[in-house]
């Protein structure tokens, strides 16, 4: 339980190694692959649901053999996607998700956009999806990213009917379909004038698959070979496409590389249709507007370059910056490429400038200490550089050359709040099916960050600016050099343990709060109190408590408080915690929790959350004692177990082989755990042999597509594990067995136990099964029949197994009552009526 608190209020030096933050550095091959793509004036728009539906493959050789401009605009950020790496759902695994695509765009060398969306789940139906997000909303969004990226082409991942497998899939065609129309239309968005202009796109197409026993795919259709190998990179884009794709690791999405040719096929959509390539009819060099000299300077740089002296080419592309300042008028591709020359310009120059903090944790009202590292290694002067931070400025040196290594420590005071690192996206309250963002110019972009600080410079008599976003360095022993985000928290941080206490438990069970709390301030120690916000319906009773809360700078204190300390009869609906500070002349409260997510693979990602503890007051019966659990790929339920009583064994490979199963009264597996622990079905003897003498079996869902031969040494009886799932979270059900113990013992479930489900029903359901299993539940998706098998219960000797895909992981967390209610019963099937 104290494990996942720190997760909300713990934040210090962090020692993980994340690649992706270090600062990219361009070799000699890198920057004539620039070069060449300097030439290219052109752009395409790849659209698609979810982080992981592009096709990478794609993307690499649009951006690397074409030289493209090339974008993926991702219309959700995976939200409500399973997670094989940990145990974060929702925005969390956005945030999660959000990172993985940028790692994978570093990779292929697209660009990476988002809509408002939020992935609410498996939809069923185009219809459904836009009616959740909000059509008129994510529309814009779309619209809004076309006008702004300006793509001749677009190429949806998926069709807008059935064949796309998805509601969201098929949403997303639907949406680009009608967004590349009203991109062009002045009539459509008008308040986006302000920032942009309507856009008129060459083309839209369908870039068609052959996934599984799904193949759209025909050889009438346009085909191009995207399996070649670019000798600058050192890689065919079979390659690059499996090291982009897997970075998708949290959907376990790992994949091998692929050389040789390698075939995509296009259905054209609408738009003017294409013969002989995918930009038949746009020119896509500098004489699109009406810069042809532009293609003539490029080209002399190109064959004038020197590998082993880039430097050399600092004269002409500081000529080349100029030549497009001045004569270039289309101020989109003038930007564009003007950013473009500038990266190639220092590259060659060997021309490195950072701004890093002495922490990672930015307090609002304490100081901040900023270290500026600048370095020219060539011979070739850059001067008069200075930076620019807010309303001040100051000189770094009037020259950088030979190496010379260069810094400058400021200190300065953080006037900024805790939104300035908050993901924006998550500033607001969100609507039910997409995110609230209010500033306009914010909506698509992939993260904002802290880049205010901006260097002046000059090679030769040119001025350039350069943002520079401000990092945390440090060193790890093992890991070496470590880039992380610097994070703007407010002085207090405050989360509690554990997010839902059952109030009404038979027999009763005692429940308590664990109040976490720590200051970040570099101010003296302050006292304080907690206050209690109890909220029942729309209703507020506040409760102070006159505690001494001795407060110590960087560190995590704790309180244990019972429940019942805090009200006398019926407990509130909902308990939201504020630490007060008393300060000279006033006091402040606080609430905010810091929720950090760390992997190796990506940048620690963070956002604040209210802090508050769910109360459930419905009576939940439990039985039985101890309960075996075997891991899967992550999830709440054990600490959801521990609130209901029970003592929690975890039987992880190296427990589960020597521990004596008859000790427990049930054993439940996590999530996926036949997917993620291969040597679970090794097992499969000695669990068969503790149901048959009494014990208990729970089996959460796995996906069929992972199993293999494994799903027949599951249960001790035949079974398959379909795609089916229930994705309304309100379909009806129906008690197919009524008399089945599971609904009657020791709590009697009844149709208001399936009220207030978040999000879905249930997935992966059994299918196939062995008659001497026994259904219980039916249910159904609007305009679908019923299906049985979201639980599925037999009888094996004395004791009983249980498959079922209803989404425990999802609502025991949410503290929806009927569910702890129904796994009790659950547990409760081997077990002597005491009630």
């Amino acid at each position: 339980m104290i494990k996942h608190l720190l997760t909300i209020v713990w934040c210090g030096f962090i020692s993980l190694a994340v690649t992706a933050q270090k600062p990219k550095t361009l070799s000699s091959a890198d920057i004539l692959q620039g070069m060449q793509k300097l030439r290219v004036v052109g752009a395409v728009l790849y659209i698609a649901a979810h982080p992981d539906d592009e096709n990478t493959r794609l993307l690499a050789y649009l951006a690397n053999e074409r030289k493209l401009r090339t974008g993926y605009l991702s219309l959700t950020r995976g939200d409500g996607g399973q997670n094989l790496i940990g145990e974060e759902q929702g925005v969390s695994l956005g945030l999660i998700r959000t990172q993985e695509l940028l790692a994978a765009r570093r990779i292929d060398g697209a660009e990476q956009f988002f809509t408002r969306a939020f992935d609410f789940g498996f939809s069923k139906s185009t219809d459904e999806a836009l009616r959740t997000w909000n059509k008129e909303k994510i529309l814009s969004d779309v619209v809004w990213v076309i006008r702004r990226f300006k793509p001749d082409v677009i190429i949806t991942r998926f069709p807008p009917d059935n064949r796309a497998g998805h509601g969201h899939h098929s949403a997303s065609a639907a949406l680009a379909i009608e967004a590349f129309k009203a991109a062009a239309d002045p009539k459509r968005f008008p308040e986006q004038f302000v920032l942009t202009e309507p856009w008129q796109v060459k083309r839209i197409l369908w870039n068609t698959y052959n996934f599984g026993s799904v193949n759209t795919q025909l050889e009438d259709q346009y085909k191009i070979d995207v399996g070649k190998f670019n000798p600058l990179l050192g890689k065919g884009y079979g390659e690059i496409s499996a090291e982009s794709r897997s970075q998708h690791k949290s959907q376990g999405f790992g994949v091998p590389a692929q050389r040789g040719k390698q075939f995509e096929y296009f259905s054209h959509t609408d738009g003017v249709p294409l013969t002989n390539d995918l930009f038949d009819g746009v020119s896509t060099d500098w004489s699109r507007i009406q810069a042809a000299h532009i293609n003539v300077a490029i080209d002399s740089l190109i064959q004038q370059f020197n590998s082993l002296k880039p430097d050399a080419s600092v004269p002409g592309l500081v000529k080349l910056y100029n030549q497009v300042d001045l004569t270039v008028r289309d101020y989109y591709w003038k930007d564009k490429k003007k950013t473009e020359i500038q990266a190639l310009l220092n590259a060659c120059l060997g021309f490195y400038a950072e701004a890093v903090a002495n922490q990672q944790i930015a307090v609002t009202g304490d100081s901040l200490q900023i270290n500026f590292n600048i370095i020219n290694t060539s011979a070739y002067p850059v001067s008069d550089l200075s930076i620019e931070l807010e309303d001040t400025s100051f000189q770094i040196a009037t020259l950088a050359s030979n190496n010379e290594y260069l810094n400058k420590r400021i200190t300065r005071l953080v006037t900024e709040d805790f939104n300035k690192t908050q993901p924006y996206w998550l500033r607001e309250q969100m609507d039910t099916g997409s995110f609230t963002v209010k500033q306009q110019e914010l909506i698509g972009k992939a993260e904002l960050k802290w880049d205010d600080i901006e260097l002046r410079y000059k090679v030769g008599t040119t001025l350039f600016r350069q943002r520079i976003p401000l990092q945390y360095k440090h060193t790890d022993p093992v890991k070496g050099e470590i880039y992380q985000p610097v994070l703007v928290v407010s002085p207090i941080a405050l989360g509690v343990s554990p997010a839902v206490v059952l109030n009404n438990l038979v027999p009763k069970h005692p429940q308590s709060l664990h109040l976490f709390y720590k200051s970040y301030r570099q101010r003296d120690t302050a006292n304080g109190r907690f206050v209690f916000d109890l909220m029942t319906g729309d209703r507020n009773n506040q409760k102070s408590l006159s505690y001494r809360l001795p407060l110590q700078k960087n560190t995590l204190q704790s309180v244990v408080l019972p429940l019942d300390t805090l009200f006398n009869a019926k407990a509130p609906d909902k308990i939201y915690p504020w630490v007060e500070l008393r300060e000279p002349n006033k006091s402040v409260r606080y609430n905010n929790g810091l929720k950090l997510i760390q992997y190796d693979h990506i940048p620690t990602a963070h956002y604040f959350l209210p802090t508050s503890l769910a109360v459930i007051n419905e009576e939940i019966k439990v039985v039985g004692k101890t309960i075996g659990y075997i891991p899967g790929s992550g999830d709440a339920i054990p600490e959801a177990l521990e609130q209901m009583g029970y003592t929690v064994v975890h039987l992880d490979e190296a427990t589960l082989g020597g521990y004596n199963l008859n000790k427990l009264d049930a054993i439940i597996t996590g999530v996926r755990a036949y997917n993620v622990m291969e040597s679970l079905s090794n097992h499969y003897s000695k669990l068969m042999a503790y149901v048959e003498a009494g014990g208990n079996m729970i089996v959460q869902y796995n996906t069929s597509n992972q199993l293999g031969s494994i799903k027949s040494k599951i249960g001790p009886y035949n079974f398959n594990i379909s795609r089916t799932r229930i994705t309304d979270e309100n379909a009806p059900v129906k008690f197919v067995n009524p008399t089945h113990a599971v609904l009657n013992f020791p709590n009697k479930i009844t149709l208001k136990d399936f009220e207030g489900w978040k999000q879905e029903r249930s997935i992966y359901h059994a299918s196939d099964f062995d008659s001497r299993f026994e259904t219980i539940l039916s249910m159904n998706d609007p305009d679908e029949k019923s299906e049985e098998g979201s639980l599925i219960i037999a009888k094996f000797g004395k004791g009983y197994f249980t498959y079922t895909g209803l989404v425990f992981f999802r609502q025991l967390p949410a503290g929806v009552s009927g569910s702890y209610r129904l796994l009790a019963n659950l547990i409760g099937l081997n077990q002597k009526k005491q009630f």
